[in-house]
């Protein structure tokens, strides 16, 4: 556990006691903090009765307190937690903001934050294999794996590599990372920014945080933000991918086979980067790329079945995520739908070449339907069941039956894991 003495003494409040608020909260109760701490859910603030104040923070005097933690999840934009917490003066922080305060009383160490709409885990989980391979002291957390509160502090030379929501950051007021990466912005999560320029400008703050002696990584290839970029007074020195790199063979990514497809040839030279700015060298990568394995639910190679590649990419929620998948295979079997988040099939439709037949389903199954209609062969299936069945039954060898929604899993799955597990319990069931 990270604690710090930065802490001890301070009034906090926490609002939402899931897996990071309950990191949160032991943290700052081993530093000596008093909390108030909140959750909808009884069974959660059972587990803290006795040892903090259980009362909702909307409804409390905060006068006096150090901040208010939130989850990522809760919404500034129409909760009431912030106007509260601005009456009496106290900041709404995340997590990583604490991180960021408990970083003095830590052995020395670097820090990678990456943030983008699409590929931050991918790109976070191989920062830390190329380190690991490297024998670097890591450790990865943020948006992904354990709460990084709840892990135990690097010893000296240590990097952690923190995938950083949009959320996370908004929440976030004094992390300098060591390497900051942006990888792309394209429209997500509307429904908590007033606009698009607002979306992009809270994951470029990022980059506002860092101090002059640290580094920047815009991986994007897009002239916009690197417009952007010019105007943000953060990082010393910014590396900008060249749109050519993921073609240069610089990298051998062809012994990369987790890593197929022109949106991870963009991580990877997105995580050269970082490594580079770290001292490591081309090899030590090089040998990295070639032993990851990839993570679940991302371009997840689930089996082969008569010829037939199988292939979990139920991260894709947006069609800006799925259309890369689209372009990393040819003769496709495409099950996409969900919850849609925007309309129409965004970049997909460049990509609509290397379909060969679509079977869709949830509640945009209809509308993306009536949009391939006379373009690729499509199927209304409903139920990702019903899709996986008759894709099996119509694909032949050296077809891959992918599943990349394009969209959220809300109207049908608890998150989009329980899609991707779902996806591969019915393909490890085929016969």
């Amino acid at each position: 556990m990270i604690t710090s003495s930065a802490w001890s003494g301070k009034k906090y409040a926490a609002l939402g006691l899931a897996r990071s608020g309950r990191a949160t909260v032991e943290a700052l109760l081993a530093s000596g903090a008093q909390v108030l701490a909140w959750d909808s859910r009884e069974e959660a603030r059972a587990e803290f009765a006795g040892r903090v104040e259980l009362a909702d923070p909307v409804e409390a005097n905060l006068t006096g307190f150090a901040g208010v933690v939130v989850s990522p999840g809760v919404p500034l934009n129409t909760h009431p937690i912030k106007p509260h917490a601005d009456k009496f003066g106290v900041p709404v922080i995340g997590d990583i903001e604490l991180f960021a305060q408990a970083r003095g009383g830590l052995p020395k160490h670097k820090v990678v934050g990456i943030t983008g709409t699409n590929g931050k885990s991918t790109t976070t989980a191989l920062v830390h294999h190329i380190l690991k391979t490297a024998g670097v002291p890591t450790t990865m957390g943020g948006n992904i794996g354990l709460p990084i509160l709840e892990q135990d502090p690097l010893p000296k030379g240590g990097v952690y590599v923190l995938e950083l929501s949009s959320y996370q950051i908004d929440l976030t007021y004094s992390l300098d990372c060591d390497v900051a990466v942006l990888l792309n912005v394209t429209p997500d999560h509307l429904d908590r920014y007033e606009s698009f320029e607002a979306y992009r400008a809270s994951k470029l703050r990022l980059f506002a945080m860092q101090s002059a002696g640290h580094t920047g990584v815009d991986a994007s290839c897009d002239p916009a933000i690197r417009e952007a970029l010019e105007g943000v007074d953060g990082p010393g020195e910014m590396t900008t991918l060249n749109p050519d790199a993921k073609d240069s063979g610089f990298l051998d990514l062809a012994a990369a086979p987790s890593l197929q497809g022109p949106h991870n040839a963009q991580n990877a030279y997105a995580a050269w980067a970082v490594a580079f700015d770290l001292g490591l060298d081309r090899p030590t990568v090089n040998a990295a790329l070639a032993s990851y394995r990839g993570l679940p639910h991302r371009m997840e190679r689930v089996r082969e079945l008569r010829g037939v590649a199988y292939v979990n990419d139920s991260k894709g929620t947006n069609t800006a995520a799925s259309a890369p998948a689209l372009a990393a295979f040819d003769n496709i079997h495409w099950i996409l739908g969900g919850l849609a988040k925007e309309p129409g099939l965004g970049e997909c439709e460049a990509e609509l070449g290397h379909v060969k037949a679509a079977y869709t389903i949830g509640r945009a199954g209809p509308d993306f339907a009536a949009l391939l209609e006379g373009r690729v062969p499509v199927e209304q299936c409903e139920t990702l069941d019903r899709a996986v069945t008759s894709a099996a039954a119509k694909a032949a060898s050296g077809d891959t039956v992918l599943l990349s929604p394009a969209c959220a899993s809300f109207d049908q799955y608890r998150d989009f894991e329980q899609r991707g597990d779902h996806f591969r319990e019915l393909v490890e069931a085929l016969k």
